[in-house]
């Protein structure tokens, strides 16, 4: 992956950069968005792409100029165009030239416009970037540019990316992870110990790197500050005043309830279900938090199977997660490894922001999870992910195979033959046969079972892509 240096001398990564290279190469490039929410790092990311592709970078912060916005109803991208070159004081025709166009929310008939730009420009490479794009997309009344535009879902920094930021010796450790090689005690223990740092710092590109220039946990908690404090002012943006109070308590309380079944009534006793529902929704539009929806997982694609009246949910970062909910670095350090897995949500949200923005980010964060419930037995599984034609179950939790009780009954209805399961060993795979009950009687399941650390959650599709192979 290529290397950016920071104004600050940090060197940083993203692995969305492989898709925007490949973006940029492709004969039939279309404009690209950048969609997810507020300093996730999508300006960051263009304007260091830009710079390791040395291309002329041509930004337009819409924020700045949202008289604009007339101009891109026109149509006309003669007009367009020259309006644009006009603020950035150069041709835009020139080679090499990559325009930008920053909170793209804020001319919402620019999004309209780009289909033109495709058609009367295929030469010039364009990006455009919004924060809370989903509410403009939502509210259009214009006609969407369909098939005229990509998009790309970013999401905040994963370990990995924080991981070449604080200690990139130890990326290579990752690279070669499999279940036929040994991994060092060391490294494995500098994995476990980073993985926690990544806990309570976050992946959001300004907190890490206040940590990374300070070397002091105390300055990305006020950058977890600043940010808590920029997303409770976007709140009138999309919300009306009566909705406010809502809004801001729904989004203190989404902390705490990661991990767990919705139920309105434990956000607010006072406010109407539809009303909580209606705050829980908008805070997802602006990618603050997302749902991660119950589904029957009978086939794939498993959003397809989905029970949108059951779910649950995660926070944009487990670092915001936490500052928000008073967890700080004393009492997370302190943590022995069967607490850090089994208590509270914290590893469920780490592995849960991980599934929800796959490298490529092709589409928006859509985790599912396994729910069955009845009146004597519940089951549930963390989370289920497709590899290629195989539907997987993964659980998030330490304990030996016979405590997996959900994910037996899984493995007994669906009749799948891998399951992962997340936790602080090191990576393993073994057999397993276990008896299930059934309401047809008892009978005995057998599975794979591939268990990995938690560390390794972004090596997931790479594992199960061997395993599959192997198991051909």
């Amino acid at each position: 992956m290529p290397i950016f240096v920071t104004n600050w001398g940090v060197k940083m990564q993203r692995a969305a950069e492989r898709r925007l290279s490949l973006w940029i190469e492709s004969k039939r490039r279309k404009p690209l968005v950048l969609r997810g929410a507020r300093q996730v790092g999508k300006s960051t990311l263009v304007r260091q792409f830009a710079a390791q592709k040395g291309l002329t970078l041509n930004e337009i912060n819409l924020e700045r100029w949202r008289s604009l916005d007339q101009v891109f109803a026109t149509l006309d991208t003669s007009i367009i165009l020259t309006e644009l070159e006009a603020i950035v004081g150069r041709s835009l025709s020139a080679p090499g030239s990559l325009l930008f166009l920053d909170e793209l929310q804020a001319t919402p008939h620019a999004l309209q416009a780009l289909r033109y730009l495709f058609e009367d420009l295929p030469a010039l490479p364009v990006i455009a970037a919004g924060s809370l794009l989903e509410f403009t997309l939502s509210d259009h009344s214009f006609s969407m540019p369909v098939g005229r535009i990509s998009y790309h879902h970013l999401g905040p920094m994963t370990f990995r990316e924080f991981l070449y930021a604080v200690k990139p010796e130890l990326c290579r450790y990752l690279d070669e992870l499999s279940f036929d090689a040994r991994l060092p005690d060391l490294a494995h223990q500098q994995l476990l110990q980073r993985q926690r740092q990544y806990l309570f710092v976050g992946g959001m590109p300004e907190a890490v790197l206040a940590y990374i220039e300070s070397g002091s946990l105390a300055e990305a908690t006020s950058v977890h500050n600043s940010i808590v404090s920029t997303y409770e002012d976007d709140f009138a943006k999309y919300a009306r005043q009566k909705q406010l109070a809502l809004l801001q308590r729904v989004f203190h309380l989404i902390p705490m309830a990661v991990g767990k079944k919705v139920k309105y009534v434990n956000f607010s006793r006072e406010d109407r279900s539809r009303d909580v529902k209606g705050a829980i929704e908008m805070l997802a539009k602006a990618r603050v938090c997302c749902q991660v929806f119950a589904s029957h997982c009978s086939g794939i694609p498993l959003i397809a199977d989905i029970k949108t009246s059951t779910y649950k949910l995660l926070f944009l970062d487990v670092g915001l997660m936490n500052h928000i909910g008073g967890l700080d670095w004393l009492t997370l350090q302190q943590m022995d490894e069967v607490r850090l897995v089994n208590e509270g949500a914290l590893a469920e949200q780490f592995v849960g922001q991980h599934l929800a923005y796959p490298d490529l980010g092709l589409r928006p964060p859509q985790p599912v999870y396994w729910l069955r419930e009845g009146r004597t037995a519940n089951a549930e599984l963390d989370y289920v992910v497709s590899s290629g034609p195989l539907i997987v179950p993964v659980e998030v939790k330490a304990g030996k195979s016979g405590s997996l009780r959900s994910l037996h009954q899984f493995i007994s209805e669906k009749k799948v033959l891998t399951a992962v399961r997340f936790d602080t060993n090191k990576p393993s795979r073994q057999t397993v046969s276990h008896p299930v009950r059934t309401k047809a009687g008892d009978e005995r399941v057998e599975y794979e079972l591939l268990s990995l650390p938690l560390y390794a959650v972004s090596e997931i599709d790479r594992l199960l892509d061997q395993q599959r192979k192997s198991s051909r």
